[in-house]
C-alpha cells in the first residue's frame, strides 16, 4: 500500500535557531574567562617555578615545572571537552585522568623528578581558578 501526499500539502518548514545577543555575549564572556584562566595558569606556573628554583634548586623546580606543564595541558583538554559537551557528546571523557596517572608514574620512576612537587605543579591551574574567584569576589 502506497501513501500519496495530498496535492495542497505544504512542505515541512525548517526552523533555524539564531542565537540571541545574550547567548553570544555569554559565550564571549566564557571564552574570555577561559583565556584569562589559561594566562593566569601559565603566569602562576612560571612565577612559582622561579620561586621554587631559588629556594629548593633545579631538581625540585624541574619537577614542579613538568607538573605545571601537564596541569596546563590537562586544563586545556578540560576546556575543550566542556566546549564539546552538549554539542558533540553528552558526557565528559576520562582521557584526562590518564594524563595525570602518566605524570605520577613518570615522576615515581624517574631519578630526575620528585612526586610531590610534580603533583603541586599539576595543581597550578587551581591557583588560577582561586585567583579569578578572589578577583570576582573583591568587585563591588
Amino acid at each position: 500500500m502506497k501513501i500519496i501526499p495530498a496535492k495542497n500539502s505544504t512542505p515541512p518548514q525548517t526552523v533555524v535557531n539564531i542565537p540571541s545577543t545574550s547567548t553570544i555575549d555569554s559565550m564571549e564572556d566564557y571564552n574570555r574567562l577561559k583565556f584569562k584562566l589559561l594566562v593566569f595558569t601559565i603566569a602562576a606556573g612560571v612565577l612559582i617555578g622561579i620561586v621554587v628554583w631559588s629556594y629548593y634548586g633545579w631538581k625540585i623546580s624541574l619537577s614542579y615545572g613538568v607538573g605545571a606543564l601537564v596541569g596546563t595541558l590537562y586544563f586545556r583538554m578540560l576546556t575543550k571537552s566542556v566546549d564539546a559537551l552538549g554539542v558533540e557528546s553528552n558526557r565528559l571523557g576520562f582521557a584526562r585522568l590518564g594524563l595525570f596517572v602518566l605524570l605520577m608514574a613518570i615522576a615515581a620512576k624517574s631519578d630526575q623528578l620528585e612526586i610531590l612537587p610534580a603533583f603541586f605543579g599539576f595543581l597550578t591551574y587551581k591557583v588560577a581558578v582561586l585567583a579569578i574567584i578572589a578577583q570576582d569576589l573583591s568587585k563591588p
